[in-house]
């Protein structure tokens, strides 16, 4: 059946409806995806833009870091000459500070960090003494750290050989709440002995502290502990210091044998330093009363062998038991109406603290034992005289063969 022209109008305008939606709809996708392509262009510009930032970037840095690689090769050059230059300095100071013909008693050790003023008055006190003995005592400075004023200080003395310690190593404590102050002055103490036993061969050293005045016999003192300490090796070192040194506990300005070490009844040394690192602890009830000797005894005179561990711990068994032995917790106050030596027993540490806090005495313990005692034993004297207060730990008497 023949079609009407109509129906083939119709037909065409729906064809031509149908092909104006699909170019319609062609040309919305390739507007949408001509967006997308050139957002992804600008993308991938901006992407582009901020390899090329951090390429220059990195370039940069790696040239920053090349710079200081060869800054450091420079300042390690520079460190290992100066290290040859101060080995050279010290080799010249000690030539000049240690007299061929003399072979020195000790070396003598200023241990200082960052306090100038301290340092000053402790080198002024120790040089009023040592210039007439400097070839028998040659001295030095060893500072730990770099503070430049102390430095400036140090090498300003032209008769003191200059060290200098410095360790950026991080510091860990054994026990929690340990000042790490103490860790670093112990590594500065066992750098500087080395040096001075080890490098520079001496066979003694005396170490002083940067807070420290020195007694007018301070060097006499020590020649004359040297042969003892040579001669008696129960002896491990010779100290200035009573921790029980205080005015009203001393009266006798010669020696006294304390464990395996000697010091002296009156000190030899006192410390100034109520600013450093224990931060004042114990500075105005035990160190500021410190009576420091100023009777210049002639040791070299002396006759020390009575110090000697055989000899002294006889006669010393025999001060302790001929003492008058007072007990109860009231023997602190009877001793105060005795006109003779006593001997107090403790039977622990609380106890003894609590003795030693009635007196006034150094109450503290280090490595078991009171400070200051010799087989457990502690001795000062009452109200500077002649009368001995002996504490006397449980196993004294035994240790002293009493």
């Amino acid at each position: 059946m023949a079609r009407s022209p109509c129906d083939l109008r119709i037909l065409l305008l729906a064809a031509a409806a149908a092909f104006i939606y699909i170019q319609v709809r062609l040309f919305v996708t390739q507007s949408h995806y001509a967006d997308r392509l050139a957002q992804a262009e600008k993308s991938e510009n901006q992407c582009t833009s901020q390899l090329r930032s951090l390429i220059d970037q990195v370039s940069t840095q790696q040239e920053k870091i090349v710079a200081l690689e060869e800054m450091k090769i420079r300042q390690d050059e520079e460190r290992v000459h100066l290290k040859i230059l101060i080995q050279d300095l010290e080799k010249r100071s000690m030539q000049t500070l240690v007299n061929s013909n003399v072979v020195p008693v000790a070396a003598v050790v200023v241990m200082a960090c960052n306090r100038p003023d301290y340092l000053q008055r402790t080198v002024e006190s120790i040089l009023k003494y040592q210039t007439s003995v400097a070839s028998k005592f040659p001295l030095f400075i060893s500072q730990d750290g770099t503070n430049g004023e102390v430095k400036k200080k140090a090498l300003s003395y032209t008769q003191i050989t200059y060290m200098q310690h410095v360790d950026f190593e991080p510091v860990s404590t054994e026990r929690p709440g340990e000042l790490i102050a103490y860790y670093k002055i112990a590594k500065h103490y066992k750098w500087a002995l080395d040096e001075l036993f080890i490098k520079h061969n001496f066979a003694r050293v005396i170490i002083l502290e940067d807070d420290m005045e020195i007694a007018p016999d301070f060097f006499d003192y020590f020649e004359a502990a040297a042969k003892l300490l040579d001669n008696d090796k129960t002896i491990m070192a010779v100290s200035s210091w009573n921790d029980n040194g205080q005015k009203q506990f001393v009266y006798d300005p010669k020696v006294h044998k304390d464990r395996q070490f000697i010091r002296p009844e009156v000190c030899r040394t006192y410390n100034f330093g109520e600013h450093g690192s224990s931060m004042g602890q114990f500075f105005r009830q035990y160190l500021e009363p410190i009576k420091l000797n100023d009777v210049h005894i002639k040791w070299n005179s002396e006759d020390l062998s009575y110090l000697k561990e055989d000899k002294f711990l006889i006669q010393f068994g025999k001060d302790v038991s001929s003492a008058t032995p007072l007990h109860g917790s009231d023997a602190a106050l009877k001793a105060h109406n005795m006109n003779a030596d006593v001997r107090i027993q403790y039977n622990d540490q609380e106890d003894f603290e609590r003795i030693a806090r009635q007196f006034g005495i150094f109450e503290e313990w280090k490595d078991g034992i009171p400070r200051t005692a010799y087989k457990g034993v502690v001795v000062f004297r009452y109200k500077s005289s002649r009368r001995r207060i002996y504490l006397v730990g449980p196993d004294s008497l035994r240790e002293l063969g009493v």
